[in-house]
């Protein structure tokens, strides 16, 4: 693909140095001095291009490509061209992605928008926030009284860091991202907008009103966490809301008061998370996927795309549906669903029925 006009390149690599980040293997002969210039599409590599195949659907685009190499699973190896450098490794993606951050660090985290060093004059830190050597600043952020970040941390325009809030080393803090009642560790990311320890939504209701109920917990978000663009987490109400480490959260979360996520989790887009539910560590949750509260996912379960989960779920289990059941009883209901709709399609309507009145 043509050169980044975002990204700057940070080194050009042999095949031989790719062999040396990922453990990858070259298919026997192969000149491992030549260099890689880009990445691309595997239907659109070009010469010094390197590419990737990771996904069986793509198989036939491996047999035209012009890249100087692929990374390749060792099934396909066989359908690389001759021209093409195979790259054989048990998982492609995972090798990639580790090129990719050798080649392109800036695109791993954000950055500054303003391409500012230190704490920008446009920037209104109090004199009690504590900031250690090497933190970016950049203009319009406020960083509240007693704040902590630590060395390496960015904190993007216009976003706003509350009173009393810690944040680790090599964090980054987006454009417009508020982070309250919180803590935060180290090499955590959240993207622009994303909003963090804002109230839960906690009111005693009753027929004359309801009535409010303070929320005094906090937000604590462990190491290596990475949260999407708008998604909100709020504080908890008399405990706190908890991310495991290495958690990943799509754009658009909602996560309720009192959750506790466990670490490693995947959750895609639009989630949302009922307050006092207990997530395990190694769960991945699909896009649109509902939780009513005070429920109990277990360890390595998955939750399909759109599922209503309204009781718990065993650890390891894969659950789908609205509501969300087993998703071996999921097809089987789909299943005799459809045999009774065949059914129906084949039975001939009666004559009488389908004629019409006489006047």
């Amino acid at each position: 693909m043509s050169e980044s006009s975002f990204f700057r390149r940070d080194v050009s690599p042999t095949l031989a140095d790719i062999i040396d980040w990922t453990g990858a293997k070259a298919t026997e002969g192969s000149d491992t001095r030549l260099q890689i210039t880009s990445l691309a599409p595997l239907d659109q590599g070009m010469p010094g291009d390197l590419v990737f195949l990771d996904n069986p659907k793509y198989a036939d685009a491996l047999k035209t490509t012009r890249a100087t190499a692929c990374i390749v699973n060792p099934r396909y190896a066989e359908l690389t061209p001759v021209n093409v450098v195979a790259l054989v490794t048990p998982d492609p993606y995972r090798a990639f992605a580790k090129v990719a951050t050798r080649l392109y660090p800036d695109a791993a985290s954000p950055a500054s928008l303003f391409g500012s060093t230190g704490v920008s004059p446009g920037a209104y830190v109090h004199p009690e926030a504590r900031l250690e050597a090497g933190v970016v600043v950049d203009p319009g952020a406020v960083i509240g009284p007693r704040a902590c970040i630590g060395a390496g941390t960015i904190v993007g325009a216009h976003a706003v860091i509350g009173p009393d809030v810690r944040i680790g080393r090599s964090s980054s803090i987006g454009a417009n991202a508020t982070v309250s009642h919180a803590l935060i560790g180290d090499r955590v990311i959240l993207h622009p907008g994303v909003r963090i320890g804002q109230d839960g939504f906690g009111f005693a209701m009753g027929p004359g009103g309801h009535l409010k109920v303070p929320q005094i917990g906090r937000v604590i978000i462990q190491n290596d966490v990475e949260i999407g663009a708008n998604t909100t987490i709020d504080r908890g109400a008399n405990r706190d809301t908890i991310v495991g480490e290495g958690t990943k959260i799509d754009n658009q979360v909602q996560i309720g008061h009192n959750v506790t996520i466990g670490r490693h989790c995947i959750i895609v887009a639009q989630v949302g998370i009922s307050g006092s539910t207990d997530i395990g560590d190694f769960v991945a949750i699909g896009g649109q996927a509902g939780f009513t509260g005070h429920l109990r996912v277990g360890a390595g379960a998955q939750i399909a795309g759109q599922a209503g989960v309204m009781g718990d779920v065993p650890a390891g289990e894969r659950w789908g549906g609205a509501p969300a059941i087993p998703m071996r009883d999921f097809f089987r209901r789909y299943a005799a669903l459809d045999k009774l709709l065949a059914r129906q399609g084949d039975a001939k309507p009666d004559a009488a029925v389908n004629q019409a009145p006489k006047s």
